[in-house]
């Protein structure tokens, strides 16, 4: 995460929907905002998301009455991506019912928060030819709000992971000030090897011996703003690559198999193996202080499924320059 010097949301609450691990509330409380509600289903990630912040996430949004949530300034959620089913007529909030949007939505509509931030995979942006975020773009601007998105690579903010998301920014009607601009690229001058544990001990038992290891002699001797490709294991598959630390992770996945399953494999010390959960947090803009899962599998699904934190601060500021 990067040191904010202005607290740009100073009085300000703000609410964090489909939470996770709480990548949104750092974010915000690093911009000096108040978190008054949050709402996580899946239980391991509840538990963490305790850990860290003192408060159980509420449960089943679906069952949440939304008039029960408290008042806020802005509204965070990273909701899952959904097929909406859609007959051609694009109607906007009737078209999402049915969906984990249409809660957002529901709430939106109830509370009238001065700005909505959701994040989603980039597929969103393509899904259905375009369809599913057309009817979340008339949804919001049927309840009052202006509507921006854009599909943003971490590795773009100085994180040195290839992870694309679509980040959409809503702003109610009456409170922007100015035209609002996604924060302009930040040079990457980290790799993954800056992101590595010291202690060998806490890693060992992530290094991977196999026979069929393959390389392709590439010299592991050039930085770059890419993934480094540097050999495999058995076919190649995914979850069988190994990458250069001199270059970026590859986007971290909550699911998949493979010896380096949901990290990739990285070549460290001349040997290669999967990532620490440790680290992966530090590449998802997790501080040390962070209290992670102390069940690997749990730690790796919930990074797979996070949000990197630096964007989101980045685009925090953009939101409050925008409100001045």
């Amino acid at each position: 995460m990067i040191t904010i010097d202005k607290q740009y949301f100073k009085g300000w609450k703000f609410i964090d929907l489909f939470a996770g691990l709480g990548g949104f509330r750092i974010a915000f409380e690093s911009l000096g905002a108040e978190c008054v509600y949050s709402n996580e289903w899946d239980i391991p990630a509840q538990e963490v998301y305790f850990n860290n912040f003192g408060d159980i996430p509420d449960g089943d949004i679906t069952k949440v009455d939304e008039k029960t949530i408290p008042a806020h300034d802005i509204l965070c959620a990273g909701f899952p991506c959904q097929a909406f089913s859609i007959s051609g007529k694009q109607r906007g909030f009737e078209d999402s019912r049915g969906t984990l949007f249409f809660d957002v939505a529901r709430i939106v509509k109830e509370k009238k928060p001065k700005i909505v931030f959701m994040e989603n995979v980039k597929n969103f942006a393509t899904h259905d030819g375009g369809k599913t975020l057309e009817v979340v773009k008339n949804t919001m601007e049927e309840l009052g709000y202006t509507f921006n998105q854009r599909v943003l690579n971490s590795v773009d903010y100085g994180v040195p992971q290839k992870r694309e998301r679509i980040y959409m920014v809503c702003f109610r009607n009456d409170v922007i000030k100015k035209e609002f601009s996604f924060p302009k690229t930040v040079k990457l001058t980290k790799h993954v090897e800056d992101f590595l544990l010291k202690d060998v001990s806490l890693t060992e038992h992530l290094y991977v011996n196999r026979p069929d290891t393959y390389y392709n002699g590439l010299q592991d001797n050039v930085y770059s703003n890419k993934s480094i490709r540097l050999g495999i294991v058995n076919k190649g598959g995914q979850g069988e690559r190994i990458y250069s630390t001199k270059g970026i992770a590859i986007t971290f996945s909550a699911y998949g198999g493979g010896v380096f399953a949901k990290t990739g494999g990285y070549l460290v010390d001349g040997r290669p193996r999967r990532l620490h959960p440790r680290e992966c947090a530090r590449l998802m803009g997790y501080p040390d202080s962070y209290k992670i899962s102390n069940k690997a599998s749990q730690a790796y699904k919930q990074f797979g499924n996070s949000v990197v934190i630096d964007v989101l601060q980045y685009i925090g500021i953009e939101i409050g320059k925008a409100l001045k």
